[in-house]
């Protein structure tokens, strides 16, 4: 049996009058990738900001490591090893994407600000190691060609990359990944796809040792059956269905209510 390793229970969101998640409940499994799939304005965005802590739900609590999410700040949440990706790309635009890897690695450096400010000794040594990971994942993610190059002048496909690495840079045992796809020609849908299936596994990750539990929002239906062990379904804030890629996709009530029923 396996160990539950974000426990949703009663998540209730309201903007004004406006109910964007609706007694929302959702057991998430120690290393599962779970797929949250439904129409626009089905409140996917909204569940990964709870889960991050840019969003706090009025109702309902979010258990992670034997802490409730709800009641954290995004650093301290981040501190647990929760990383994520964003559905608008939020980079440093005038960095390179070695330096927005970089940007994301200070979480653990141990040295005070005066000897990081004159830059010798033990800072330096952290500052050599924590590059050496950020080259790994650069390697990891094929990113040579654009290492160096500012990211406000990439292609989206390669902020996308960029975004990924980041987030990797973090060292997440959680990682969220709010539409890592989108804009994406099939060339670099293909190499996503491959990219989230070896941090899944772990396999050939540079900072992850470990399976890691993924949870994906992502519109493109056919990498959510590809990829995912598991499957929830948001229509109005509300979960309407959930199971395996082959259980869903033959629920009647997923078929009306998003992928469309059979003419």
């Amino acid at each position: 049996m396996l160990n539950v390793a974000v426990k949703i229970e009663g998540v209730n969101l309201s903007f004004g009058g406006l109910k964007v998640l609706n007694d929302v409940n959702i057991d998430i499994d120690e290393g599962q990738l779970l797929a949250i799939i439904g129409p626009n304005g089905a409140g996917k965005t909204s569940l990964i900001n709870c889960i991050s802590g840019f969003y706090r739900p009025q109702q309902g609590r979010i258990i992670y490591q034997g802490h409730d999410l709800v009641k954290l700040p995004p650093h301290k949440i981040a501190r647990l090893g929760v990383s994520r990706t964003f559905q608008q790309i939020e980079l440093y635009t005038g960095l390179s994407a070695l330096d927005n890897i970089m940007a994301a690695r200070h979480v653990f450096f141990k040295t005070g600000v005066l000897s990081a400010a004159v830059y010798f000794g033990r800072s330096r040594g952290e500052e050599i190691r924590h590059r050496r990971i950020a080259e790994e994942i650069i390697h990891f993610l094929e990113m040579e060609a654009i290492r160096k190059k500012v990211v406000g002048t990439l292609p989206y496909g390669q902020r996308k990359k960029v975004e990924l690495g980041r987030a990797l840079a973090l060292e997440p045992k959680l990682l969220l990944l709010d539409e890592p796809m989108a804009g994406m020609n099939l060339e670099e849908k293909e190499d996503m796809a491959r990219f989230i299936l070896d941090i899944h596994e772990a396999k050939g990750t540079p900072v992850i040792h470990q399976k890691p539990t993924i949870v994906m929002v992502e519109h493109d239906m056919g990498v959510v059956m590809d990829i995912a062990d598991r499957i929830v379904v948001l229509e109005w804030g509300a979960v309407i269905a959930a199971g395996t890629p082959e259980e869903v996709k033959v629920n009647p009530v997923v078929i009306k209510a998003y992928l469309g029923e059979a003419a």
